[in-house]
């Protein structure tokens, strides 16, 4: 495959570096706010071919270098048999884990529920051209979890979750472990049917301090991401929040570590060493303000993305959902035009 985002993840230098967005797919697409007049979110995601075509409408209408899977990180609990519900205010369980005495007898693992992910998959490579890569995808293990101790979306504080991970750390491992192996199983699914780059969300990396996640969290993320690199799949890993437990994964063996807006690249690239590259980390709240605007806060950019040819452009979380389609296409334009002085 012949592609600038495929290149620079294997460390070739190009003239600028590739962009993508986080949550690129859906939100603020015209095409896609067409089809949500006809389908509900939960129907386009499991349709192999509305979410193959909702997959693919940032490449052709933004112009970015990758595509990702359009999908939830939600379906490794639902394959777990937690009953999911998409509603007006975001998604739901209908059995918290923390309403249950036993977690992890209640979870039953049915990996046949993620077919039409893979059904998905297979639309996108029938359909995409060729020289244009496919991210797929799943959530961490401590976010994942978090989902479904609380149930609900809506409280990002996941208090009953983080008294859960401190009260119990058996029962919380268990759980990890069970997420861990389905994830793997899913991630390698993934990877025969076509992918060409994993990502691992951890958007919630955040909510312990890093110690705790070093210890806990990380030898599962360990398992998952290096099962998908044995097959010669190059990782990203994106937790957010991670702060300076950045400097922990220095030594580990990811190809890719995603960048929250907190955090500047040049910190994060002096925490994690010279050999893995970086992705982010532009604050996506700009993308809501005037052109000039956005253009002054790329322009920052340059000195970094001049000597640093390991770097994805992207944002520093997903596309939120006020952000004109206009300024989103402004920054793949700028990106691509602008002269990167990497001579």
């Amino acid at each position: 495959m012949n592609n600038i985002f495929i290149d620079t993840l294997k460390g070739i230098k190009h003239d600028r570096p590739p962009v993508w967005f986080m949550r690129q797919a859906g939100r603020i697409i015209p095409d896609y706010l067409k089809l949500r007049e006809k389908y509900s979110f939960h129907e386009l995601m499991n349709i192999p071919e509305l979410a193959a075509e909702v997959t693919l409408q940032p490449v052709h209408q933004l112009g970015v270098d990758a595509a990702i899977l359009f999908s939830d990180i939600l379906v490794i609990p639902e394959a777990m048999g937690m009953k999911l519900e998409f509603t007006d205010h975001g998604p739901r369980f209908e059995t918290a884990l923390k309403d249950v005495k036993d977690p992890v007898a209640f979870l039953n693992p049915n990996p046949d529920k993620l077919r039409n992910v893979y059904k998905a998959i297979d639309a996108v490579m029938a359909s995409k051209s060729t020289d244009t890569p496919l991210i797929g995808f799943c959530g961490a293990p401590l976010t994942t979890l978090c989902y479904m101790i609380q149930g609900i979306s809506s409280n990002h504080s996941f208090p009953d979750a983080v008294g859960l991970m401190y009260r119990d750390k058996v029962t919380t491992k268990k759980l990890f472990e069970a997420i861990a192996d389905l994830s793997i199983e899913y991630a390698l699914n993934q990877v025969k049917h076509g992918i060409s780059t994993f990502q691992l969300f951890e958007t919630h990396a955040g909510l312990v301090p890093y110690t705790f996640y070093n210890e806990i969290v990380m030898p599962f993320v360990r398992r998952i991401l290096h099962s998908v690199q044995e097959t010669g799949t190059p990782v990203i890993f994106y937790p957010k929040g991670l702060g300076a437990g950045m400097r922990a994964l220095k030594n580990e063996k990811i190809d890719f570590v995603g960048v929250d807006w907190q955090m500047s690249l040049e910190d994060a690239k002096e925490m994690i060493g010279p050999e893995m590259g970086v992705q982010g980390n532009f604050d996506p709240r700009i993308l809501t303000l005037d052109k000039e605007t956005i253009r002054k806060e790329l322009e920052k950019y340059l000195p970094f993305g001049s000597r640093e040819h390991k770097w994805i452009f992207n944002l520093g979380h997903g596309v939120l959902p006020n952000i004109p389609f206009e300024n989103l296409k402004f920054v793949v334009d700028w990106i691509k035009t602008v002269d990167w002085k990497r001579n």
